[in-house]
């Protein structure tokens, strides 16, 4: 009796094949940057306008696309209280320190939940990415939601990112979160420019560093997935102070230890990538 190989089903045999996502570019800029962190709650709203700031202060033309749609923070930051304009194509981004603006938070009401499922999520994003009329822009700035959802992955899968840098607090819990959002950006071929200790000491008035959240595990995790560090940058309650004013700390004071900081970054973001 001659045994007879298993033959394999005509669903197996014709498996198929990943699917090939078309990366579209953001029309009117250069370079789109998101910013991102896997966890909430490290300042990953306030690195990013204060970054869209440094690099308008060194002569770069900036948008800003919050693109957290279930917790806006890009209204409350710069004090933008006006819905955006349309000429029935596309939307008008509201220019606010001379950067170009886009939050869905300028078309509902700040209070109001946004109790939106996937389709309604990706069918937003579209529209703020290819909708919105974005003029000459060197680079673009994207405030991501935390996390490694449905919002993130659309961004990844169908908007051309040319670099995303990673926010992160020292303390283990978020680093957890860090390493998938690491493992999410090299999986869906986004450039990582280098991840951010934000909050990563304070300073007392004895100066001595008071690492409140841990030392050094924002370094250890870029080191260990062969991520550049990008550096630390301290806890200052004049940062949280300006930013709910509406007047971020690198507008509302350039001379700021933290608003040096950041000028230092954008002028290392500018000579590497601005082309």
């Amino acid at each position: 009796m001659i045994d007879k190989k298993p033959e394999l089903s005509a669903a197996m045999r014709n498996k198929p094949q990943p699917k090939v996502f078309k990366k579209n570019p953001i029309i009117g800029t250069k370079f789109t940057l998101a910013i991102s962190s896997a966890k909430g709650g490290v300042g990953k709203s306030t690195f990013a306008t204060n970054l869209a700031l440094a690099l308008k202060q060194i002569g770069c033309k900036v948008g800003l696309l919050d693109a957290d749609i279930y917790g806006p923070s890009i209204p409350k930051m710069f004090n933008i209280n006006e819905k955006p304009k349309s000429d029935g194509q596309k939307l008008e981004p509201i220019t606010k320190y001379d950067i170009q603006c886009m939050s869905i938070g300028f078309l509902t009401d700040q209070q109001t939940p946004m109790i939106w499922r996937g389709p309604m999520v990706t069918s937003a994003i579209k529209t703020f990415t290819q909708k919105v009329n974005w003029k000459d822009l060197d680079f673009i700035i994207i405030d991501m939601p935390p996390g490694t959802g449905d919002t993130q992955l659309t961004f990844s899968q169908e908007i051309k990112m040319d670099g995303a840098i990673i926010v992160s607090t020292p303390q283990e819990v978020a680093l957890l979160d860090v390493k998938r959002g690491i493992k999410m950006f090299d999986k869906l071929g986004v450039k990582i420019l280098g991840l951010i200790d934000n909050m990563s000491y304070f300073l007392g008035d004895d100066n001595k560093k008071y690492n409140i959240f841990g030392d050094g595990g924002v370094k250890k995790t870029a080191a260990e997935f062969k991520k550049e560090f990008l550096g630390e940058i301290p806890i200052d309650p004049e940062v949280g102070k300006q930013g709910d004013l509406g007047i971020p700390i690198v507008e509302s004071n350039p001379e700021h230890k933290i608003s040096k900081i950041y000028n230092n970054l954008a002028k290392m973001i500018k000579q590497n990538y601005l082309k």
